[in-house]
């Protein structure tokens, strides 16, 4: 455990990082020694009692600040003692850091002889109410939130946060909040709205209400879609309570379940509970969260009107002030930069989206600094007669027209991005797969990006990185994409204006087993589509009808079901060059039929892409594979399986990707005979301990990622007889304590990444990296790697780079 990596740990943690440093420091620095083992038994007395302290203080839930000043002065000693440790021969440094260390063991006697007696004789006059099951159970703040390592993460069924921007939502927020504070029998109250007219916005908003947190202990804020799962929207609100999550068998067994729990938890302290259910569509899920309960609520936002519940909430557009507002932010820059504005264009283009939020947030993104003539040329398009908000299809052809001003090759890109479930972060390596082998102007996953950037600069979609310091030379695995259900629709209706026979895209979606009639009757010709989508929910039962689609170069399989089967019709797909099956399921999904995927007919297959599955074995060749990305799937009991070497099974890999698979403890036997391999990149697999000798094979490697693989404790000697490697990642792998001795022998490496390594030393060697041009690392390594760079690597850049403390990347990868 680094330094840099544990101010968010507790203080008796600290302390344990802080023994073992200074045990460690005793055998090196013979320098400081006597300081060292003063200070060393200071901490072994103590010790024990800092842990009892700060277990009983977490019990009470007293706050971290009385602890927070020691818990930094162990942390910077923590880096003193290993400064310490490197000191060989300068005088004038031993007297100073002899000093500190005097100082610190004097700081932690202080601190226990002065500030831990008051705080014992506070202690004992405080009476112990604050310890309850409740006060166990709702943990979390007052926003339904916990913080973890100084920084706040949403628990399952927390609001989002609202746009700090949100005019003409004052009224209907504070009639809403009259409604859902009243004493009266209506428990559900439905928030009806064209879509884009801000329900949702309103909804996140009357959840961070202060009165509205002060009636209801309980806030859950559930996002529904037209798809929803029941069992899995009960295991999130289980999850959120902090609850034992259990697997159900039927909707019914999880509803009943809930009601249960609430009822229980209301027979012993009586309080007030608010469910949210946004982007409902249909009443009948409503019903089933209707429970006989005091002080429960239900708080509905819908396109549709929901008549039967009587408690409708009509939110109107906005009005022409509140539209100005509106626009006005969205057209300025984020920079606060001057840009192009025109009163009376601006009245007329409010005048055409008719108050509604979206649609005046997705023009004026798209007028961002954008010249007078183009303002007026849209200006012109929608005076021609397009019609904005008076029902959903004139809506979607009001966003049209921002679709329509796109480049012809960004556009068709766009309307890939259909494929994938709304509700649902699209991984950009995905996207990359399918656009280089559909797009020729997508050459590589840079150009990728810059046509992601043009979309999300045009308020189209929205791309984000899950981690701050996620890599920035060609590995995209910390980026996503997502994008508005409206928005969705919007290309869903693009793609599908033209005859099934005739569309460059195909996308289904099948609810339990409802197949659209042409397919289910066998009515169509042979589609050209040269996508296909296909969307099964939980409730599909695995059988297939045939298909013919000749012309099909990518197929994205979208699934919720446990177990799944290939279908058949994919062999007769002699065009498919991608392949990606996505599972949004609560458990990886039991994948079969897997070997069709080696039919010779499928001889263009080149990459395959599988999230959240389990696979049975690779007993399967498929010749000229050239990627395979595993991510989140259940593989080592697979590569065990299989009687048929990888390097058999796919003897033509190009690019090998594991990713999040927590069962993998070794690379599969063969690996490292694939001769023409030039990316291996196993990330995020905590139990692989060590990689194979053999490495030394791979020839033709040039990207070896092995980030956050924190059981790795070291790198193959042979790794340096790899004579093409140009990127080396080892960010985080925290048991990794020293690079190879000889890895001056890569003279090709361009890249070395070794965030969190904070223990890793450098040999000499390092001095003949002269292809070395960039070194990513915490400050710590910095300082060794800026004393090569002084003496031999002139050319090199070092990037010290702070610890990036961020779970939101886990709502992503546990399919929240």
């Amino acid at each position: 455990m680094a330094a840099d990596n544990i101010g968010g740990a507790f203080l008796g943690a600290v302390f344990g990082e802080l023994l073992k440093v200074v045990t460690e420091a005793i055998r090196k620095a013979l320098k400081f020694k006597a300081e060292l083992e003063k200070l060393k038994s200071t901490i072994e007395s103590i010790t024990p009692t800092i842990q009892e302290i700060e277990k009983l203080n977490r019990g009470l839930d007293l706050p971290e600040r009385e602890i927070a000043k020691l818990k930094q002065e162990m942390i910077q000693g923590i880096n003193l003692v290993r400064k310490c440790s490197k000191v060989r021969f300068y005088c004038f440094k031993k007297v100073k850091y002899t000093d500190k260390l005097i100082k610190l063991n004097q700081s932690i006697e202080f601190f226990c002889n002065v500030n831990v007696q008051l705080q014992t004789a506070r202690d004992n006059k405080k009476i112990l109410t604050e310890v309850n099951s409740i006060g166990r159970l709702l943990s979390g703040n007052e926003n339904g939130s916990r913080v973890f390592a100084g920084t706040r993460i949403d628990k399952p069924c927390s609001a989002p946060e609202a746009p700090e921007s949100t005019p003409g939502l004052d009224a209907p927020l504070k009639e809403l909040r009259m409604e859902l504070l009243k004493d009266d029998r209506v428990q559900v109250i439905v928030v009806s709205a064209p879509p884009g007219a801000g329900k949702t916005t309103l909804a996140k908003k009357i959840c961070a209400d202060s009165k509205v947190k002060e009636k209801f202990e309980d806030i859950f804020f559930v996002t529904v879609s037209s798809t929803p799962d029941v069992k899995v929207i009960v295991q999130r609100i289980l999850e959120h309570k902090q609850c034992n999550v259990p697997m159900f068998l039927t909707d019914e067994v999880a509803v009943s379940d809930l009601e249960r729990l609430l009822k229980e938890e209301a027979a012993k302290a009586p309080k007030a509970t608010l469910l949210v259910l946004d982007d409902v569509w249909s009443e009948s899920l409503v019903y089933k969260f209707k429970f006989k309960l005091p002080n429960y609520k239900i708080l509905v936002t819908s396109r549709y009107v929901f008549s039967k519940f009587g408690s409708t909430f009509r939110l109107n557009p906005l009005n022409e002030e509140a539209a100005m507002t509106l626009f006005r932010s969205s057209v300025m820059p984020q920079d606060g930069e001057p840009s192009f504005f025109d009163e009376n264009l601006a009245k007329k283009i409010i005048k055409i989206c008719k108050g509604s939020p979206l649609v005046l947030t997705v023009v004026g993104r798209s007028l961002c600094r954008e010249p007078a003539v183009v303002w007026q040329s849209r200006v012109k398009e929608w005076d021609q007669g397009i019609s904005v908000i008076s029902s959903d299809t004139e809506l979607l052809s009001c966003l049209q027209s921002s679709l329509n001003a796109l480049d012809d090759k960004v556009k068709e890109c766009y309307l890939d991005l259909g494929s994938f479930p709304e509700d649902q972060r699209i991984p950009v390596p995905a996207l990359i797969d399918m656009w280089m082998e559909m797009h020729e102007w997508v050459e590589e996953g840079l150009s990728a990006i810059n046509y992601l950037h043009e979309l999300s600069k045009r308020n189209l979609v929205n791309l984000f990185i899950a981690r701050k310091n996620a890599s920035d030379d060609g590995c995209y695995n910390d980026h996503f994409v997502t994008q508005h259900d409206l928005l969705r629709e919007l290309v869903i209706h693009r793609s599908m204006s033209e005859p099934i026979e005739q569309g460059k895209r195909l996308m289904i979606e099948i609810r339990e087993n409802s197949f659209p009639k042409w397919w289910s009757q066998q009515k169509s010709n042979p589609t050209q589509a040269r996508l296909l989508s296909i969307s099964t929910d939980e409730k599909f039962s695995l059988c297939w009808y045939d298909m013919n689609a000749p012309e099909v170069e990518v197929v994205v399989l979208n699934l919720r079901t446990n177990k799944y089967t290939l279908p058949n019709f994919l062999e007769n797909m002699g065009k498919l060059m991608v392949l990606i099956v996505t599972n949004n399921g609560f458990l990886p999904s039991e994948l079969s039929n897997f070997s069709i995927l080696g039919s010779d007919t499928l001889s263009n297959l080149r990459r395959i892409r599988l999230e959240h599955i389990s696979i049975p074995s690779f007993n399967v060749q498929i010749a000229n594979l050239q990627k395979i990305s595993l991510v989140m799937c259940n593989v080592g009991q697979a590569f065990k399986n299989s009687t048929l070497k990888i390097s058999d099974a796919f003897p033509n890999l190009l690019e090998f990707e594991i990713d999040y698979c927590n069962d993998l403890e070794e690379l599969p036997d063969g690996v490292c005979d694939i001769v023409p391999l030039k990316k291996l990149s196993i990330t995020n697999c905590h139990k692989l301990s060590q990689l194979p000798e053999e490495i030394g094979k791979l020839l033709k490697l040039e990207e070896l990622r092995l980030a956050s693989c924190t059981d790795l404790s070291a790198l193959p000697d042979k790794i340096t007889r790899l004579p093409n490697l140009k990127i080396l990642d080892i960010s985080d792998c925290l048991g990794i304590k020293e690079l190879p001795t000889q890895i001056g022998e890569l003279r090709t490496l361009e890249t070395i990444c070794m965030k969190g390594c904070y223990i890793c030393e450098l040999p000499d060697s390092v001095m003949d990296l002269k292809s070395l041009n960039v070194v990513k690392c915490d400050e710590e390594t910095a300082d060794q790697w800026e004393a090569y760079k002084a003496a031999f690597l002139t050319q090199l850049t070092v990037e010290a780079l702070k610890d990036d403390i961020n779970l939101n990347w886990l709502r992503n990868k546990l399919h929240l």
